[in-house]
């Protein structure tokens, strides 16, 4: 990781640091159950997720809700304090580039949080995501629609299509495309911002 890349991620921690309890009250009771069922419908009864940068910690609570077993992290002190207190467990703090966990996870969801990693430092990370998941084990991850890379409201964001990420993946051995589809943002007020939702499996 070179100098710039370091210092787009400390920008980003900072900004969500500063803004932690304004950003769980934007998104902590955002109603994104039509993709958590999507993804939880691939998993078994039971199955354990890493909710990796859980953020506000509304994922994680409902996936405990439905009696799943979850490891939640995030690399900003402040959401992990507020996220453990919203879920009721322990929320880590790691940031992405340490998940060094081998064949541990059913099920990583990654919703709106790797986005904020460089373009080149995505490619260390799907490689970590893989070695982490069990075999057949399935990750969720999303990105703002486009194919700008750089800063943008004080954090960094690396955006996607499906032909750019199409090209990140075939560097990724292990993991296959299951599904990909292009959302509206659900928080109100925002529904002209587009998602790519990417579902993958561990081969």
């Amino acid at each position: 990781m070179d100098g710039t890349d370091k210092k787009s991620i400390q920008d980003t921690l900072q900004y969500y640091n500063r803004n932690a309890k304004d950003f769980v009250g934007n998104t902590v009771t955002v109603d994104f159950t039509a993709t958590q069922t999507r993804f939880v419908s691939k998993l078994g009864r039971g199955s354990h997720i890493l909710d990796f940068g859980c953020g506000s910690g509304r994922d994680t609570k409902y996936f405990l809700s439905q009696g799943y077993r979850v490891t939640a992290t995030d690399g900003s002190v402040e959401l992990c304090k507020l996220a453990s207190e919203y879920t009721g467990i322990p929320v880590k703090h790691m940031m992405f580039q340490e998940l060094e966990e081998k064949e541990i996870y059913d099920g990583i969801w990654a919703c709106s949080s790797i986005l904020h990693l460089p373009l080149l430092e995505l490619n260390d990370v799907f490689h970590r995501i893989t070695a982490a998941l069990k075999k057949d084990g399935v990750l969720y991850t999303s990105f703002k629609y486009g194919s700008y890379e750089g800063k943008r409201n004080g954090r960094y964001f690396t955006d996607m299509t499906e032909d750019r990420f199409s090209d990140i993946l075939k560097d990724i051995k292990g993991l296959e495309l299951e599904e990909q589809w292009v959302t509206s943002d659900v928080r109100p007020g925002r529904g002209d911002e587009k998602w790519l939702n990417i579902i993958l499996r561990k081969i």
